[in-house]
């Protein structure tokens, strides 16, 4: 089956606890504001020193860009949190990338990011039906690194020297996938951890 990705502005994803929109221009000034926690920007630099940058290029068309960038919103109190993105998506060879993941630190270690991971891996397994996702961690990321692997992804490698970041660093970069066949059994945990069993 060939993979077809519809456009950005026809993606919304939606679970229990969040809802990822396309992320668009009314979003740049609270984006900035919430992202220049010095938590935040260890690993994206980009946030706090470039962050008009990283913005223009999260709202490129995936025409021009290959990829599709997404706010993060709580659904409890229709608060945006983070963003996320698929990336590097290649129809051509059923494979994409999720990635430039960050989030308020009052989140961290709530649900958000297993849903957010679960709505993401569920559109790209069962709607696009890729074969292989793909995520790229700097390796000094242990909090990420570990999330990852939690949902079961394989560690497959470290790019060394990979990027050099906004503020000069040279990183190195674990690279992790999840395949088609793995993902039934990846969906089966991630709904234990949501709680969606029980619903």
């Amino acid at each position: 089956m060939k993979v077809t990705l519809l456009l950005p502005d026809s993606i919304i994803l939606t679970g229990s606890y969040i809802k990822l929109e396309p992320i668009e221009e009314p979003h740049r000034h609270i984006l900035k504001m919430i992202s220049q926690d010095e938590r935040i920007s260890t690993y994206s630099p980009a946030l706090k020193l470039k962050f008009n940058s990283w913005f223009d290029k999260a709202i490129k068309p995936y025409q021009e860009s290959r990829q599709v960038s997404f706010i993060v919103r709580t659904l409890s109190d229709n608060r945006i949190v983070g963003s996320t993105r698929f990336y590097e998506i290649y129809p051509e060879h059923k494979r994409l990338s999720i990635g430039y993941t960050w989030y308020i630190p009052e989140v961290w270690g709530s649900s958000v990011n297993a849903e957010c991971k679960l709505l993401l891996l569920r559109y790209a397994f069962e709607t696009l039906q890729t074969t292989r996702v793909e995520f790229f961690i700097d390796s000094r990321n242990e909090r990420s690194r570990f999330a990852i692997k939690k949902l079961g992804a394989t560690e497959e490698g470290i790019l060394r020297q990979h990027i050099i970041l906004e503020d000069g660093y040279v990183r190195d970069t674990v690279i992790y996938s999840i395949l088609k066949q793995e993902w039934p059994d990846i969906l089966l945990t991630l709904n234990s951890r949501l709680n969606y069993n029980n619903r």
